[in-house]
Formats: structure tokens, C-alpha cells, sequence
């Protein structure tokens, strides 16, 4: 059994300049931004941290935006989609890169946001 919910929204950026994409993000949706230090190629949004996590990305891709779905067990939850149809791109550090069949890019990501076991939904 585990756990899996909604995690964010990543706004990919294929751009030299990542200051500025995160400058209008951040304004676009009225919220504050920051640099992580040691994340070299994102910026995070701040939302409330019932909400969902919002970050820029510097991509080398063309630009677009993807969901993260997180899970206390990403195998588990891999596994749980590819019987839907989705297919595994590539694993990244500690997530997994996916394809939904119809063909959006999404990672599946650790847990780490507050509340997790209480509002995630429960798989067999």
C-alpha cells in the first residue's frame, strides 16, 4: 500500500536567463521567489504549503509545464501508472521522468510537503 497526491505545477523554461523567467512568474502569480541554495536551475515560488509546490525550471527543452505527483513510494506509484497506460522515460536524481498515453510529459517525486499522509489518496 501507499500514498500518492497531486504535488505541483513546474513551469519548464528553456531560457539563458532564469533570474528573469522567475521574476515573471513570480509576478504573474503574486508570489515571492527564491533560490535554493545548492538548486542550481530552479526557482521556487512560494505558496502556502497547503498548496501545491510551484518552482521555474531552466530546461533544455522546449518550454512547457508539468505536473509532479508525489508518493511515499515511487516505485510503487510507477508501477501504479504504467498499468494505466504511462510509460517511464528516464529516472533523474531521485524521481522519475513519465509519459501519460496521451503523451504529456510528469515525475513522479518524493513526498516532502506538509499534510502528505492526511490529503494524499491511499493505493492498494
Amino acid at each position: 500500500m501507499h500514498r500518492s497526491r497531486l504535488g505541483g505545477l513546474i513551469i519548464d523554461c528553456q531560457t539563458d536567463d532564469l533570474e528573469l523567467a522567475g521574476k515573471f512568474w513570480g509576478e504573474a502569480l503574486g508570489l515571492q521567489t527564491s533560490r535554493q541554495a545548492g538548486e542550481d536551475g530552479y526557482v521556487k515560488l512560494h505558496t502556502d504549503p497547503a498548496d501545491i509546490h510551484v518552482e521555474v525550471q531552466q530546461v533544455s527543452h522546449p518550454s512547457r509545464v508539468h505536473i509532479d505527483i508525489e508518493t511515499d513510494d515511487i516505485e510503487a506509484e510507477v508501477s501504479r501508472l504504467e498499468a494505466l497506460g504511462a510509460r517511464r522515460i528516464e529516472f533523474v536524481k531521485t524521481w522519475c521522468v513519465m509519459e501519460a498515453p496521451t503523451g504529456q510529459r510528469f515525475c513522479v517525486v518524493r513526498a516532502d510537503r506538509e499534510g502528505f499522509a492526511e490529503k494524499a489518496k491511499e493505493w492498494p
